[in-house]
């Protein structure tokens, strides 16, 4: 089972998302737009005249990858179609602090309105494309693949997965809804591994993917013999690990979960498990430091006493 398998097929497999805005970024950025902005922006409408216009630059003001550059420019287009978004750099593209990543040129109160909206998602994404790919590069030379988690925050999980495969990362279930994961409490309610794998495949008619998750060999033993799409093995140490793919041999992808790091990733993928998910990437990856600085356009730039 390829990693497209989990998740939307639109979005490809590998490498980062297309340069055009995935479905739903609009309406998202929109929503964002509209958080901030109310019945109105004041403080430009109180200090920036209609005719003025900007040009300025975005700043990495540290260094990391970038991710976000399309939704910046969806941004600032959303607001007036007339704001010019030009990046400097690509994403997925590793800046030293200090690097120019975009230039931005305009109408000055559509650019004022919506800095901190894609600053917002500029330096989020670039954050967590900045995390994960210090995980991928941890494991490089193994088999093991970095997979992210729902651990998103709520209403940005198509930025955050987005930022994620930009980063070198792969992305597991997108919801509920494209694949199963069976969990301890999923087992307990259904009264063992075997009711509840029965009991999902039984209900899907769409034969989605379904992954077991599970603490122990014995448990491990039990779902092999169902042949699963998957199997999560949940907190287990190095060793546990290392046993497990040796029971395995092939007959199931495994993947490692829970409390993942970068202090710890490298042991886990040499145990020979096949995907490492890592919650962390998208719950607690802290934002790239990123600036916006403008100026006046000289022709422009309204005449004192206008």
């Amino acid at each position: 089972m390829t990693d497209s398998t989990l998740s939307k097929p639109r979005r490809g497999d590998g490498g980062g998302f297309p340069a055009t805005v995935p479905d739903g970024a609009e309406t998202a950025v929109l929503s964002a737009l509209a958080e901030d902005m109310g019945d109105g922006d004041i403080t430009t409408l109180g200090t920036v005249p209609p005719e003025a216009e900007f040009e300025g630059t975005f700043t990495a003001k540290s260094p990391g990858v970038v991710a976000g550059l399309a939704v910046a420019r969806l941004t600032f287009s959303l607001l007036d179609k007339n704001v010019t978004f030009t990046p400097l750099a690509a994403d997925g593209e590793t800046v030293a602090a200090g690097r120019v990543i975009a230039t931005v040129r305009g109408p000055g109160r559509a650019i004022l309105s919506g800095e901190r909206t894609a600053l917002n998602f500029l330096q989020r994404m670039s954050g967590i494309a900045t995390l994960t790919r210090r995980f991928a590069e941890a494991v490089r030379g193994t088999s093991a693949v970095i997979l992210d988690t729902r651990k998103t925050a709520p209403g940005l999980r198509l930025f955050d997965k987005w930022a994620v495969r930009v980063g070198g990362g792969r992305n597991h279930r997108f919801g509920l809804y494209d694949m199963a994961l069976i969990k301890d409490n999923h087992i307990t309610a259904a009264g063992s591994i075997t009711r509840a794998v029965a009991g999902v495949r039984a209900a899907d008619d769409r034969k989605r993917p379904i992954e077991v998750e599970v603490k122990n060999l014995e448990e491990l033993q039990e779902a092999l013999a169902l042949l699963p799409d998957r199997i999560m093995l949940d907190n287990m140490t190095p060793d546990q690990m290392t046993a497990a793919v040796q029971v395995a041999a092939g007959r199931v992808p495994l993947e490692a979960s829970g409390n993942v790091t970068l202090d710890t990733v490298k042991t886990i993928a040499a145990t020979g498990v096949d995907y490492i998910s890592v919650g962390l990437l998208t719950h607690s990856a802290a934002a790239l430091d990123i600036s916006l600085l403008l100026r006046n356009t000289p022709e422009k730039h309204p005449s004192p006493g206008a």
